[in-house]
């Protein structure tokens, strides 16, 4: 599987660990950024730009999942969010992580290196890349109809509309 992976400052050092980690699983790795250590730097467009790549890959029919590292994840997860096609999920334990591709068809993780520790990372990262999505009608509805305000802004009629009537 190709994994895309951006983060900040505050994920650096655990973006390069992880990389090695998922290279020796077999995955084929791609780093958005940053190359350096920069205290104030700018992550939204590393963040981005690997949200990007998730989605060309999937278009192109490859497999393909994005990590996104930060100090909390919230700000990456909310840049990779920014992306047409990217479901984005802030995963801090098992359970998030693994509701997160089972649930939500999530190919984005999020997760907050200051939050973690190393080995606490890796067990969330393997757990979100080895949970497949559980193709159940009722999730595959719901996937819809975000991916349908995304496009057009359609969402389902309110229900308190019809009561008023």
């Amino acid at each position: 599987m190709r994994i895309h992976i951006a983060t900040d400052h505050a994920g650096l050092e655990f973006s390069t660990r992880l990389q090695d980690h998922l290279r020796t699983a077999g995955h084929d790795v791609v780093d958005h950024g940053p190359i350096e250590y920069d205290a104030v730097d700018d992550y939204p467009a590393f963040c981005i730009r690997a949200a990007q790549a998730v989605v060309a890959d999937q278009s192109a029919g490859v497999e393909a999942l994005g990590i996104v590292f930060g100090g909390s994840g919230n700000g990456e997860q909310i840049a990779a969010n920014k992306v047409a096609g990217i479901r984005a999920a802030l995963a801090w334990n098992e359970a998030t992580a693994k509701l997160a591709r089972e649930h939500n068809d999530a190919n984005v993780i999020s997760i907050g290196a200051r939050q973690h520790t190393f080995e606490e990372v890796v067990f969330l990262i393997d757990t979100f890349i080895a949970t497949p999505f559980s193709d159940e009608e009722r999730h595959i509805r719901r996937i819809a109809q975000i991916a349908d305000f995304e496009r057009d802004g359609s969402l389902l009629p309110d229900p308190r509309a019809a009561r008023e009537n």
